[in-house]
Parts: structure tokens; C-alpha cells; sequence
């Protein structure tokens, strides 16, 4: 699988690490659990968009594009990594914002991603929840196009066949780590959601036949239409790859049990692995994708899921600038 293929530009931090979770893995007393550290990306405070976007920027400067336009919740960690990376390159940014859990206070809507948007230098404009955003991102692309200018439309999430190169790229990344370092990957666990990042992975493992199973957690949709959406998005990657019927539906696996009230609201035990994780290994999760995903490897080891033996590998998709965004979930007192 030959990426050098497909026009690409540098913006992460790679290798990300691959690190052990001694105190972690002590406090549950079940298998070895490592962590990939795609937190530690580098742009705009790092996260999984940034290795989607080294393709997606790639593919926008081979068509000439002036602007990108991309599309998420108010709280986006993907509009956040993409202001970041047109802002590197010299391309005008526009986001379309949608307003998915009508929170209302301050911090959710001015703070976190949202400040750091406009810090990179975006604009933006917000959607009610509820409708078609990536139909709506095309309106706005026509919209600039008339204009004159010569925009790059980026689905959400910047999950297509294109930005899920990124994540066939991190999985022979992880392979040769746990090469090195001599571990066998039991299970890889990730937070799902726009399916980009566990589809690139899915795809990856497979067609290097590395026996590596991809569990995703997931932060939205039920559990057979997040399966669906994965395996529909390895297939098209793998055939963008020139890999046809390489993927099967049963390499696809998602549990959803921890969504919670919805997309952008943490449930309890949510919260309860941000603080645990970040009391224990010193690490941020995030309130929307990273701390669900923990908070369900969490209760699956306590559930007996994994061997006691089993090395499980938790990919840290980033995200915890939207902390700041959700200071009241935490319950913590403020200083005298």
C-alpha cells in the first residue's frame, strides 16, 4: 500500500507515541493497556483530524483551491484542525457550525475549539441540529464559487476515502511500533463517530492482514448504522487505494452502549474516565469522542471483555481543548 501515491502535505507530529498505562492498567486489574498518543499530533494542540487533513490539504492545493469549507458541531475538534491547517497554507477558512446540543452558556459557545477557530483565523457561520450539513456545505461552496473564489468542501469530520488515508497511514505506523517494541495487539480501541478514523484503521489492518481487531466506541449513532457507515467508508478508501473486496462487514465492529443523552453531552461515566485518566496518567480525554471511548474500554474491563492477558490499545483521538467548553460537567469548586 503504496501512500506516497496520493498528494500529501506534512502537518503532524509523527510518529505519534505508543506508550504503556501502568497505573491504569493496576487500578483494574485486567490486561495491559497501552495508549497512541494521536493527541500529540502537534497542529492547533493535536488530535485525529490533523492526519486526515495531511491528505485532504494535499488533494485541495493539486485542484488549486484559495479556500477550504468544512463542517461540524459547535464544539468541533475537525473545524478546529482544519482553521489550523489553511492557516498554514496560506487558504482562507470557513466553518459551518451546527448546533447540535443548544447549550447556551458562555464557555460552550466562546471558549475551547470555538476560540481557537477564530484565533487560526476561520469564519464562520452556525446551522439549527437536525439537517443535512454536508448539503448545506455544498450550498456555501456554490455560494463562494459565484463569488469568484475557488473553495475545497470537506465533509464533516473530513471522513471520506481521501481523509481516511490518514488513519491507513496510522495503522502501519502502530504495526511497526508494536514491531519494535515487541508487543502483540490484542485489540485496538478507539471513539467512533464520523467513521474516518476507525474506517482508515479497519482498512489498514486488513489489507495487511495483521490480525489486529478494531473495536470502535460509539459517541452518536446506533450501533448498525456506525458499523455500516464504517465498513461503507474502508470499502470506497481501500477501492480509492485501488483494493477492491479486501474488507469484509464482519471487520467492522462498534459498540455503542455509552453514548449517553446524545452527540456533545458526556454521560456519567464519561466525566468519570476524564478524571480518572487524568489523576492516574496524567493524560487529557475529552468531554465528546476520547472520554467516551475510555469510559466504555473502562467498563468493558471491568466486564470481563479482554483476556487478563490481552494487550488492548487505546488510540487517544485528542479533543481536550473542548474541555474548556464544558466547565460545569466537572463539578469542581472554584478557587477562594
Amino acid at each position: 500500500m503504496q501512500l506516497s501515491r496520493f498528494p500529501r502535505v506534512r502537518l503532524a507530529h509523527l510518529p505519534t507515541p505508543l506508550e504503556p498505562m501502568p497505573r491504569l492498567t493496576a487500578h483494574l486489574g485486567g490486561p495491559q493497556i497501552w495508549i497512541k498518543r494521536d493527541d500529540c499530533t502537534g497542529l492547533s494542540s493535536g488530535g485525529n483530524k490533523t492526519r486526515k487533513l495531511e491528505y485532504l490539504i494535499g488533494d485541495a492545493l493539486a485542484q488549486g483551491a484559495d479556500m477550504v469549507l468544512t463542517q461540524g458541531a459547535t464544539q468541533s475538534n475537525h473545524a478546529r484542525q482544519t482553521a489550523a491547517a489553511a492557516a498554514k497554507f496560506g487558504l482562507a477558512c470557513h466553518l459551518l457550525l451546527e448546533d447540535r446540543t443548544g447549550k447556551t452558556d458562555e464557555a460552550y459557545r466562546a471558549n475551547g475549539n470555538v476560540l481557537l477557530d477564530f484565533l487560526h483565523g476561520a469564519t464562520a457561520e452556525e446551522r439549527p441540529a437536525g439537517i443535512d450539513m454536508n448539503a448545506e456545505l455544498e450550498k456555501v461552496a456554490e455560494r463562494f464559487r459565484a463569488a469568484g473564489r475557488k473553495p475545497y468542501p470537506i465533509v464533516g469530520g473530513g471522513s471520506n476515502p481521501v481523509g481516511a488515508l490518514g488513519y491507513v497511514g496510522a495503522a502501519q505506523e502502530l504495526m511497526a511500533q508494536a514491531t519494535e517494541l515487541g508487543l502483540t495487539i490484542d485489540t485496538l480501541v478507539t471513539a467512533t463517530g464520523s467513521a474516518g478514523t476507525q474506517a482508515g484503521l479497519v482498512a489498514g489492518l486488513v489489507a495487511a492482514r495483521s490480525g489486529i481487531p478494531v473495536l470502535g466506541i460509539g459517541v452518536r449513532a446506533p450501533k448498525e448504522k456506525q458499523e455500516d457507515n464504517v465498513f461503507k467508508l474502508a470499502e470506497k478508501t481501500l477501492a480509492h487505494m485501488g483494493l477492491a473486496d479486501v474488507v469484509q462487514r464482519s471487520d467492522v465492529v462498534a459498540n455503542c452502549d455509552y453514548v449517553g443523552p446524545g452527540y456533545g453531552f458526556p454521560a456519567p461515566g464519561t466525566i468519570a474516565a476524564i478524571k480518572l485518566v487524568a489523576e492516574l496518567e496524567g493524560i487529557l480525554l475529552d468531554p465528546v469522542y476520547s472520554g467516551k471511548g475510555m469510559a466504555g474500554l473502562i467498563d468493558l474491563v471491568k466486564r470481563g471483555f479482554f483476556a487478563k492477558a490481552s494487550n488492548i490499545v487505546f488510540l487517544h483521538t485528542g479533543g481536550s481543548v473542548a474541555l474548556f467548553g464544558y466547565p460545569q460537567d466537572f463539578g469542581f469548586a472554584k478557587l477562594a
